[in-house]
C-alpha cells in the first residue's frame, strides 16, 4: 500500500511539472489560467460583455496571477520592436471586458508574438484611447453606405449571412 502512494506521488509530481513545462513552453506567464478561447476545445468560454459602452469580445487567455487577472493575446506571427497599435487596442478592449465582467480592473494585459511577449500596461490614458477610437468608428460606421449585395456568392459566404436581415437568397 506504501509503494502505491508513493507511485501515485510521483506521477502527480510528474503530471504538474509536464503541465508548468508546457505552460512557460507556450510562451504564458506563470499563473492560473481561468478562461481560455480557442478553436482546439470541445467548448467555447462565453464571451465577454460590457453593457455600458456596448463592447463584446474574447480573449485569448485570461491568468490569474498574484490575484490578478490577467487577458493574454496571442500573435502568430514574429514581434514587432513595439506591439502594434491595433494590438495594443484590442488588448485594451479585453482589459475593459475583463474589468466590466469580473469587476477587477486588470493593471496589465499581455500580447504574446510567436517569438517574444510584451505586457502592456492599462492606464488611464490607454484606455481614454480606446474609448476615442470606439466613438470614432461607431461615427464612421454611422456615415458609411449600406451593404452591397451585388455579389450573391460573396453574400452566401458571409459569416453573418443566416442571421442577415437583407441576405440574397
Amino acid at each position: 500500500m506504501g509503494y502505491l502512494i508513493v507511485g501515485l506521488l510521483l506521477i502527480g509530481l510528474w503530471l504538474l511539472r509536464t503541465a508548468n513545462r508546457r505552460q512557460v513552453a507556450s510562451g504564458l506567464p506563470p499563473g492560473k489560467v481561468v478562461y481560455l478561447d480557442t478553436e482546439h476545445l470541445d467548448r467555447l468560454e462565453r464571451t465577454l460583455y460590457d453593457p455600458d459602452f456596448d463592447l463584446s469580445g474574447r480573449p485569448d487567455y485570461i491568468i490569474e496571477m498574484s490575484n490578478e487577472l490577467v487577458p493574454v493575446e496571442i500573435k502568430s506571427g514574429r514581434a514587432p520592436a513595439f506591439p502594434y497599435p491595433s494590438h495594443v487596442m484590442q488588448l485594451a478592449t479585453y482589459c475593459k471586458l475583463v474589468h466590466s465582467t469580473f469587476g477587477a480592473r486588470p493593471s496589465y494585459g499581455i500580447v504574446k508574438y510567436a517569438d517574444r511577449a510584451f505586457a502592456v500596461d492599462f492606464t488611464s490614458k490607454v484606455e481614454n484611447d480606446l474609448m476615442d477610437l470606439i466613438s470614432s468608428m461607431r461615427r464612421a460606421s454611422r456615415l458609411a453606405p449600406g451593404r452591397s449585395h451585388d455579389s450573391p456568392y460573396r453574400c452566401q459566404a458571409c459569416g453573418y449571412f443566416d442571421i442577415c436581415d437583407t441576405a440574397l437568397g
